[in-house]
Order: structure tokens, then C-alpha cells, then sequence
């Protein structure tokens, strides 16, 4: 089984839901989604178990989450990949050096 990649995530979302102008939408709609997984934890939802128990589950909150934040990714021109690796050496230089971040 093949596994999504954030660039083939971020390209299919390209696809699906892109406006090119307005990060500031996609901005709202994640801080919307921010408060909806965190009534979700504090509330003790249940984890979805199957397609049809997903509604209000942690599991769709956190997607929605992800999503959102690939859009601005997207509407900024974000190669998030590239900047994920950035981030992970910087922080595993200050904070943990024994770590080392080499996605195969």
C-alpha cells in the first residue's frame, strides 16, 4: 500500500480546493477546526471505527486540521516538505540532538 506524501497531499488539495488569493479564508476555517478537536478531546468523543462513525470523532477533526493547514500551505506557496525537514533540523539541533529526521 502506497502511502500519502505531504507534496501529494498538498497537489490533491491543490486540486480540490484552491483559491490562489485568500490564505486568510482557509486561516479561519483552521482555528474553526482547532476549536472543533478540542471540544472533541475534551468532550472524550469516541474514535471513529469505521467510515460511517467518523462524524464528530478526533480522527475527522484532526484530518480537517491537516487540511486547512495545507490549503494556507497552498495559497502561500508553501513547499511544506522541504520546510518540514528545516524545521525538524533546527529543532532536533536546539532540543534533541540525538534525534535525526530521515523520512525513507
Amino acid at each position: 500500500m502506497n502511502h500519502p506524501t505531504i507534496k501529494y497531499l498538498q497537489e490533491y488539495l491543490k486540486g480540490k480546493d484552491y483559491r490562489g488569493d485568500r490564505p486568510d479564508i482557509y486561516f479561519y476555517k483552521l482555528v474553526e477546526e482547532v476549536g472543533e478537536l478540542s471540544r472533541a478531546l475534551l468532550l472524550g468523543a469516541p474514535h471513529a471505527t469505521s467510515d460511517d462513525t467518523i462524524k464528530g470523532s478526533v480522527e475527522e477533526e484532526l484530518w480537517d486540521v491537516m487540511y486547512y493547514t495545507l490549503c494556507i500551505a497552498n495559497e502561500l506557496g508553501i513547499d511544506l516538505e522541504k520546510w518540514i525537514k528545516i524545521k525538524e533540523d533546527y529543532n532536533n539541533a536546539r532540543y534533541n540532538p540525538d534525534a535525526t529526521y530521515d523520512p525513507q
